[in-house]
């Protein structure tokens, strides 16, 4: 069999439905064999950056690793920041990039480049994928695309990449027959002690907490988590990476904690007593810098896969290393008629009533973001996702956006890739169509993949998008403010945005423009006026608007911006 053939065979095998891509010279006879075959639907990019983030999206929606392909040297340097987004966000992924041919790279030569665009995207991509391989013989390609497969998905998800020349793609290999499953580990004799000793510290907690994190939705335990909630009442946060966890009407969920968290949930995770962090790394921006703070006097229990995220930043924890498939059932087998006190909730519930989200608007001037975030989840339960891009519209959107029971939520969390949320909601709406995705982004991050919306247009991806336009860098613009004496260079001085309802018409998108207050409902209204057709939505945020609240840097997380003013520049 043609090694391209294999290649495209393989993905199918596997239940891959679609690989995205930007074409390319080495890469086109696995083209040649995916327009051949029709087993697996090739969706064509305008950025190759863009194919990463469709890619990192199919993975997180699917659990099976997302496909993107890519040229020799610009096409594969290009996948590097989805790669990069992938690897942090623990999504499985295969990267499949086209090298020049086998007698045409420089090996050992004292050259800089031998073949035309013959780059090492190896060497540049094994810092930021679980492995990164170049395939020199033909032989061997069947057993790398089963060890990328079973690596990807493995432990703590992530990235793989394969780095195949054009002379191997066109070689006749055998086939290898499908390896078995892994066989499930028995528990171990510590995880077993380490869930008695957290039943223990839970029944005598009088302000019991639960943690979650990205890594909940990574390992696929979303079902598990809710059966130990089942037999666990106790309060639950979760940081950015997990707000589609919980739907917001689940009685046990408080809300976002962190740098931008819901004031009431920072509050709530700092008097915690007793802390169950569940597939959360307790980076700065969950903890703030004052980790001593953080830690205090009380008992932070924490689960993760890999042993180094514990202890790490935050010293003290009680630690257990475990896959999270392992640990929730069993801690769910033993945490029978565990509950926190009712004075707990009270006293929960007292904080979100004192400290709304709608009323961290300080400026009062024109559109308050948090309220119209409450009022686009109002209108858009059709979607099947909501697509976030990165910057000030994200954190509005984590702290306000009401998620539905079967609604996901994505976002670049430890790259914190502008350009993410458009192309990322064409990896979405491959799996979830015909369900509409939902898009937020800024004006800053949006232009640097508009190009997509062609792709939206000729698929037919029943897309929504809303454009929050501040015609600013906001984030940026607002930490000058904290920081620069109020000098906006490169953020509002030297930046522009075009009018987003004219650009959305011009690539055959239905495109509405609101400014007014009173006029946001008719159009969040239609937007959704027909859930299968593309459209865009352009919203005017006063330039100056601020996201309130904000962990005051240097302070406990508890103090938060504008009523704290932070001790030190933030360095993150």
């Amino acid at each position: 069999m043609k090694a391209s053939d294999y290649i495209v065979q393989f993905l199918h095998q596997k239940g891959i439905r679609c690989v995205f891509e930007m074409s390319g010279g080495m890469i086109t006879h696995i083209l040649d064999s995916l327009a051949r075959s029709q087993k697996v639907k090739v969706i064509s990019v305008h950025h190759e950056q863009a194919a990463a983030f469709a890619a990192d999206a199919y993975g997180r929606m699917t659990g099976l690793p997302g496909v993107a392909m890519a040229t020799s040297g610009p096409g594969a340097t290009n996948l590097l920041t989805g790669i990069g987004s992938c690897h942090f966000d623990s999504c499985p992924a295969i990267f499949i990039t086209g090298q020049v041919n086998r007698h045409e790279q420089k090996g050992d030569r004292p050259i800089r480049q031998l073949g035309f665009q013959e780059t090492d995207i190896v060497a540049m991509a094994k810092p930021i994928t679980k492995a990164a391989w170049l395939v020199q013989d033909p032989d061997k390609l069947p057993a790398m695309l089963e060890d990328a497969f079973e690596l990807a998905v493995s432990g703590r998800p992530g990235p793989v990449l394969l780095d195949i020349p054009m002379d191997v793609q066109r070689c006749q290999i055998t086939p290898a027959p499908a390896r078995p499953g892994p066989s499930p580990a028995p528990l171990s004799i510590e995880l077993k002690a380490f869930i008695r000793q957290l039943v223990s510290a839970l029944r005598a907690a009088q302000r019991p907490l639960i943690l979650i994190g990205g890594g909940i939705r990574s390992a696929g335990v979303c079902d598990q988590l809710l059966a130990l909630l089942e037999r666990l009442r106790i309060p639950v946060v979760h940081s950015l990476m997990a707000v589609d966890v919980l739907p917001a009407e689940h009685p046990l969920r408080v809300g976002m904690i962190g740098s931008y968290g819901n004031r009431w949930a920072n509050h709530a995770l700092g008097t915690a007593d007793v802390l169950i962090v569940l597939g959360s790394r307790l980076d700065v921006r969950q903890t703030g810098a004052d980790t001593e703070s953080f830690k205090g006097a009380r008992t932070i229990f924490h689960v993760d896969v890999e042993s180094g995220e514990i202890n790490n930043r935050v010293a003290g924890c009680i630690a257990c290393v475990a896959h999270l498939r392992d640990f929730l059932p069993a801690a769910a087998a033993d945490a029978a008629n565990v509950a926190a006190p009712a004075e707990w909730f009270a006293a929960i519930a007292e904080l979100r009533r004192a400290w709304p989200d709608t009323a961290e608007f300080q400026d009062g001037r024109g559109i308050n973001p948090n309220i119209f975030m409450h009022q686009l989840a109002g209108a858009s339960g059709r979607a099947a996702a909501v697509v976030v891009d990165v910057g000030q519209h994200q954190m509005w959107a984590a702290q306000s956006f009401d998620l539905g029971p079967s609604q996901r939520f994505l976002t670049s969390g430890g790259m914190g890739a502008m350009g993410f949320a458009l192309p990322a909601a064409l990896g979405a709406a491959a799996v979830t169509a015909p369900r509409p995705v939902l898009v937020i982004a800024g004006d800053g991050g949006f232009q640097t993949n508009i190009q997509e919306l062609q792709t939206v247009i000729r698929e037919a991806f029943p897309i929504k998008i809303v454009v929050i336009n501040n015609r600013c860098h906001g984030m940026v613009r607002q930490f000058q403010q904290s920081y620069f004496d109020e000098r906006y260079q490169s953020t509002l001085w030297g930046y522009s945005a075009p009018d987003f309802a004219a650009v959305a018409r011009a690539y055959g998108l239905d495109a509405i423009r609101v400014e007014n207050v009173q006029d946001v409902p008719a159009a969040v209204e239609g937007l959704w006026a027909d859930p299968q057709r593309p459209a865009l939505l352009e919203v005017i945020v006063d330039t100056y608007t601020n996201v309130y609240p904000k962990m005051a840097f240097g302070r406990p997380i508890t103090e938060m911006e504008p009523l704290a003013k932070p001790l030190d520049m933030e360095g993150t």
